[in-house]
């Protein structure tokens, strides 16, 4: 009797097994090399690997994986309940180039659609997902990112966004806050806009001063940490512009540019509690930035009709550290906003304050290009 049961207990998990096993069955992709779960997704691995090694430099957190995620951000934020809920990710920065980088918020942004549009040319992919999907990748090339979700399958503008649905640095938290709650069918709570701004961790500023070109927003502009969030709750104390620029505030570490509207935010109290308890809480960072990133990816889309490609994406490397306050900087230099919860006791690194260098561009790349 004990010996049935076991036989038929085998049989179930067997079938079990079996049924999993169709569930997860791969497809071998036409270039002999890779698989994946839905042949929709094969083209995407020689995509990924043209722009590793051509746009990234071989897989760099440079100057242009920054830009390619913040092209990201202006493509789908471009959206409108009000407006009926036109535009989103759809590719039109990149389609309607010549109308659309001419906003005064996308000023700068030609040049990383410039060096898009060719991969897009070449390979058998919408711009509207290319834009996403070279963000994504561009993520995982800084250490301690997370790894994104891809889905492919966006629809494609038919004429451009409107101007003025991008937020810009010089606007005040109730505009920003206001952008955000408009932006698509349920727009975004105050807390998710802090979560999306976890991308000025890996992030620097090309068009904000024009004289201080790659400026980071944190000393440590290539590694996906809390750095960001920790340096925007000092007292600014070192102004690395000639002139003030709208949108351009002091910042507490030299070289590093402090955005106008990230020092309010941190500041504000629909948002300060929320910015602090990102210090020093990679989980948590990690976590939201997903969720933020997917919802302006999808804007303007129907997540249930696309296919999950986030197989191709690679996994970035991870790291372990801990926040610390800037060499000669403490506890003391904190602005403290959120009255809630005391800001957390950190460690300050060691050795004199230098200044933060830009971000590197690949110059070989944008000559090649004739960008400046």
């Amino acid at each position: 009797m004990a010996f049935t049961t076991l036989l038929a207990l085998v049989a179930v998990v067997g079938s079990f097994q079996a049924a999993s096993a169709a569930l997860t069955r791969r497809v071998a992709c036409p270039d002999g090399v890779n698989t994946a779960t839905n042949a929709a997704c094969c083209s995407l691995f020689a995509v990924r690997d043209d722009i590793q090694q051509n746009f990234f430099s071989g897989g760099q957190c440079n100057a242009e994986a920054h830009e390619a995620l913040r092209l990201t951000f202006h493509d789908g934020i471009a959206i409108s309940n009000k407006a009926g809920n036109v535009g989103g990710a759809d590719g039109s920065i990149m389609i309607f180039a010549d109308v659309e980088t001419a906003f005064h918020a996308n000023i700068g942004l030609d040049e990383v659609v410039a060096i898009e549009k060719p991969f897009v040319d070449r390979h058998n992919i919408s711009a509207a997902d290319f834009i996403q999907f070279a963000g994504a990748v561009a993520v995982s090339n800084c250490p301690g990112a997370p790894r994104l979700p891809f889905f492919l399958g966006r629809k494609t503008a038919t004429s451009p966004a409107p101007d003025g649905l991008v937020p810009e640095p010089f606007h005040s938290v109730v505009q920003i806050l206001d952008r955000f709650a408009d932006a698509g069918p349920v727009g975004f709570e105050d807390v998710e806009v802090v979560w999306a701004l976890s991308a000025h961790t890996i992030a620097a500023a090309n068009d904000v001063d024009p004289n201080l070109p790659a400026s980071p927003f944190d000393s440590t502009p290539t590694i996906f940490d809390t750095q960001f969030f920790l340096e925007t709750q000092l007292r600014g104390t070192d102004f690395i512009g000639k002139g003030t620029q709208p949108g351009e505030v002091f910042s507490a570490v030299k070289g590093v540019m402090r955005l106008q509207s990230d020092h309010l935010l941190a500041r504000d109290t629909r948002t300060n509690c929320e910015w602090q308890s990102f210090v020093n809480n990679p989980q948590k960072l990690h976590d939201r930035f997903i969720d933020a990133w997917l919802k302006i990816s999808l804007l303007g889309n129907d997540q249930d009709s696309m296919i999950d490609c986030s197989e191709v994406i690679p996994v970035p490397k991870t790291i372990n550290v801990q926040a610390t306050f800037p060499p000669t900087l403490s506890n003391k230099q904190v602005e403290q906003a959120c009255a809630d919860t005391p800001f957390p006791t950190l460690k300050s690194a060691p050795g004199p304050a230098t200044a933060v260098p830009p971000v590197q561009r690949n110059q070989a790349l944008r000559a090649n290009l004739k960008l400046h």
